[in-house]
């Protein structure tokens, strides 16, 4: 199994994760780099071109350096924007590691790195057998965590880090994301959280109101992701 990606997963679902997904993609590119991206599993998607597409993985599918077929890019989507373990069984489907394994080798053996977006959180269940964590080890990838700066991400932060490291996976660095325009003290809350956490800082991204990738991907140090 290639190493030559990274799986971006959060503090919470909303958080900014694939704001992050294009920027690093956007900024691995930059450097010369081709590069795909993925969101295996996506809840909430509509009808378009007379199948399901997600508009997070659509916006990934947009930031590959080649064309990717949209199942590669997102082999499980749910129209019911709900927990994907819940969307599965109401549609009776079986979120399958194997397909989503196969999907990013297509793409690893033709790219120089892929980025993988987690769905929700880390601890987010896949089926009732299944977790987030089966995929990342399935996939043999280190994970980039998003904290979303709002309220009570000291504490998300701080246990998702410790789970992640727990589960045996390599956390090779932090994005904080502004989610919160009235967030109070965001400076210390680095300080804090760089002080607690052993993994590099790869980027502080302001509060946006509307997402502008070049500029996210400017404040990125992908540096790290390439060890």
């Amino acid at each position: 199994m290639s190493n030559k990606g990274v799986f971006i997963t959060g503090t919470d679902t909303e958080i900014g994760k694939t704001w992050t997904t294009q920027a690093v993609m956007y900024a691995l590119k930059s450097r010369g780099l081709s590069v795909s991206g993925m969101k295996p599993v996506a809840s909430g998607g509509t009808e378009a071109d007379g199948s399901l597409k997600n508009d997070d993985a659509l916006l990934i599918q947009a930031q590959c350096s080649t064309e990717q077929p949209y199942d590669w890019v997102n082999p499980f989507v749910f129209a019911e924007p709900v927990a994907p373990h819940i969307a599965a069984q109401n549609t009776g489907i079986n979120i399958d590691i194997t397909l989503i394994t196969r999907a990013y080798n297509n793409m690893a053996d033709r790219s120089d790195f892929v980025v993988v977006e987690g769905v929700g959180g880390w601890r987010v269940p896949l089926s009732d057998r299944l977790s987030t964590v089966d995929m990342v080890r399935a996939l043999n990838l280190p994970v980039l965590l998003v904290i979303g700066l709002r309220l009570g991400c000291i504490n998300h932060a701080l246990l998702t880090a410790e789970c992640i490291r727990d589960d045996g996976i390599r956390l090779s660095g932090l994005v904080l994301n502004g989610v919160d325009a009235g967030y109070a003290h965001p400076d210390q809350t680095l300080r804090t959280l760089v002080r607690s956490i052993n993994a590099p800082l790869l980027g502080f991204f302001p509060h946006m109101e509307a997402c502008d990738i070049a500029i996210l991907a400017a404040k990125l140090d992908v540096t790290h992701l390439l060890k």
